[in-house]
């Protein structure tokens, strides 16, 4: 039975772990914290391992994917339970040369829309940086990479005054390039130095490159006449990512072999070396084949034996728009975790793994989404990662409403179902 009080202490959590995860680098480490306090050890891709069966373990990739997995039985035969999320959201990255003056006082930072942002909802909110920063070594092909975020906010994307722009109410366009740059100083002064000593203390001489984004500094929060909504940045994915987080930590010692994969780039199509289309899965399971001395044949039956949720949140019904929504599939905020299904194979759900996964749901809240007849939709990591990997899963999430925007609603009692969802799935 939840208890009244679990969905807002949970929440809570969450929004911790959002406030400290300004960034994907940011994602990875709050991860990794999570993980090594429940007895995981690290690996690194570019040193030999050394595995046995009882052993958890994780490893990352470009500072932004990370995999976590426990090998407790014959992983040939009963393959991994895999829980698959991502660490990226859209955001406002920061350029190379980024800084620029209008009237030569006014100091804008350039930057370029990453992914599918609703890019209104960026507009006039105190804004903060952070991300990493690559500097000097005495090896040209390893720099030192450093951990930044300005935490406090340094700008603003202000919108144009209605009295300049009489018909925003009726439709608002925005551009990219003109309208999404942020105001950071009504004074240009020494403003390289001004801006990098915002974040770190290294001089800019020695700063090689960078990743930085932009993101909303203000912390999420729990509203509603019963807090029974989160209203925070980022719940696109941090949500799912938290909370499988937890479950993987919370089913370490149960006698299955679980897998947790933290991957970037889902909102820019997943094609890089840390995104779900890449060989970095399959390159993982063959890595743990090789250790444990298996044949050709037993690694396939890994991928054969195993089960994969992709997790990512799904669109709640909007209050203001049900005629967006299928007429019979209508997830609602705290309805339960969502199946998601699209014949043109956006997501990987068939009727074969709905199965599996309402088995799982026996006893909790659940719902089904499929877009209307009309109306396309977007694609998420499962039927990505079969492009990679010859495994069978579905596509659940959370339902999420304002997605994409740089403040989502979820709701409380959704995010615990979540967890005891992926709980029962790496536990049972």
């Amino acid at each position: 039975m939840i208890l009244r009080e679990q969905p807002t202490i949970l929440a809570n959590e969450l929004l911790d772990f959002i406030a400290e995860s300004p960034s994907p680098f940011h994602v990875v480490e709050q991860v990794k914290t999570m993980l090594v306090n429940a007895g995981f050890q690290p690996l690194c891709l570019k040193k030999q391992w050394q595995l046995k069966k009882g052993g958890r373990y994780f490893t990352t990739r470009g500072g932004t994917a990370i995999v976590a997995f426990t090998i407790e039985t014959d992983v040939a035969s009963d393959g991994f339970r895999m829980v698959a999320a991502h660490s990226d959201s859209p955001s406002l990255r920061v350029k190379p040369n980024p800084l620029s003056a209008i009237d030569g006082k006014m100091l804008r930072i350039a930057t370029e829309t990453y992914g599918g942002a609703l890019l209104y909802s960026w507009l006039d909110r105190p804004l903060a940086v952070a991300g990493r920063i690559y500097t000097k070594t005495d090896n040209p092909l390893h720099p030192k990479s450093v951990l930044v975020d300005s935490k406090t906010p340094i700008g603003v994307v202000p919108s144009v005054a209605i009295h300049f722009n009489r018909n925003a109410n009726d439709g608002l366009s925005l551009n990219k390039q003109i309208d999404m740059q942020p105001l950071i100083a009504t004074e240009g002064g020494d403003s390289v130095n001004s801006f990098f000593k915002t974040i770190t203390d290294v001089p800019v001489a020695d700063i090689l490159g960078y990743d930085l984004n932009m993101y909303d500094a203000e912390r999420g929060t729990i509203v509603g006449l019963n807090n029974e909504m989160v209203v925070a940045p980022k719940l696109d994915d941090l949500a799912m990512v938290f909370t499988a987080t937890k479950a993987l930590c919370a089913a370490a010692d149960k006698p299955t072999n679980k897998m947790l994969c933290i991957f970037d780039s889902e909102e820019v199509g997943s094609n890089t070396k840390q995104g779900a289309c890449s060989p970095l899965l399959p390159n993982i399971i063959e890595r743990i084949a090789e250790q444990l001395s298996l044949s050709a044949e037993d690694r396939q039956r890994i991928t054969y034996n195993s089960f994969l949720i992709s997790a990512d949140m799904a669109h709640a019904l909007h209050p203001n728009h049900p005629e967006l929504h299928d007429p019979t599939n209508r997830p609602v905020l705290n309805g339960g975790p969502v199946v998601k299904f699209n014949c043109n194979q956006k997501y990987m759900t068939d009727g074969s793994s709905a199965a599996v996964v309402e088995a799982l749901l026996d006893g909790l809240d659940h719902q089904t989404f499929v877009n209307r007849s009309d109306m396309a939709g977007g694609s998420t990591l499962g039927n990505l990662l079969t492009s990679q990997i010859d495994i069978a899963g579905a596509d659940i999430g959370a339902p999420l409403l304002a997605m994409h925007s740089a403040r989502e609603t979820a709701g409380t009692c959704d995010i615990l179902t979540s967890q005891l969802l992926f709980e029962r799935f790496m536990g049972a």
